[in-house]
């Protein structure tokens, strides 16, 4: 199935809503923040109907050990060697995840990361990465955040975005938990008009020591 352009975008025609019966949330956690370099160890993605997002039918692969993971990448996800011990192989899993994914369009958090690093590992095997629809839920966030707070910088960072919608954080820095957590967060900002978006005020300035361009 495909989608007409005018199906996939909001009224302004700027990409801000996706019109589409179903979306897919996409996360993938990596050894390090360099798309160029850095190797997958985890990848999940969730399907958003509606307002429902299903969790209980979700895509979550731990991968086989990559050669550059190292304990800095380990502090961040929590998955070390043993934890990928029988993981799938991943040419394996990015098979499971083309099928999963389909032609629906996809979201994410900081989403351009994520399809440079699924392009540098789909294209030698079939020849493309993820030519699907897209929007960046980070994008929109800080889009939506200016139009209400246009002498705050927003603080793009999942967790912070979170707090200032109300959002739960699940599972911070696992592929499945930022999968659902973004999921949340495109809802959330969809379901209101910009004008009325509820958030708090004062969740956009990070605190001394705290890093604006973290994902």
């Amino acid at each position: 199935m495909s989608w007409r352009l005018s199906e996939l975008v909001g009224d302004s025609g700027r990409g801000d809503v996706i019109r589409a019966p179903e979306v897919v949330s996409l996360d993938c956690e990596t050894t390090g923040l360099d798309p160029r370099r850095a190797e997958l160890v985890s990848l999940a993605a969730v399907t958003v109907t509606g307002h429902r997002i299903l969790t209980s039918g979700a895509l979550n692969l731990r991968l086989q050990k990559p050669d550059s993971l190292d304990e800095r990448s380990i502090r961040v996800h929590g998955l070390r060697g043993v934890d990928l011990s029988g993981g799938e192989a991943l040419g394996d899993a990015l098979s499971r995840l083309r099928d999963f994914v389909g032609e629906r369009p996809v979201i994410g958090w900081a989403l351009a990361y994520d399809l440079i690093l699924l392009e540098r590992a789909m294209k030698p095997r079939f020849g493309a990465g993820l030519s699907n629809p897209r929007l960046d839920v980070r994008r929109l966030y800080a889009r939506r955040r200016r139009q209400i707070d246009p002498l705050v910088e927003p603080d793009l960072r999942l967790e912070r975005a979170a707090l200032a919608l109300d959002v739960p954080v699940l599972d911070r820095h696992t592929a499945l938990g930022d999968a659902v957590t973004t999921a949340m967060i495109y809802l959330r900002l969809t379901r209101d008009e910009p004008g009325s978006l509820a958030v708090n005020r004062g969740e956009g300035v990070p605190k001394a020591g705290e890093r604006q361009g973290e994902r």
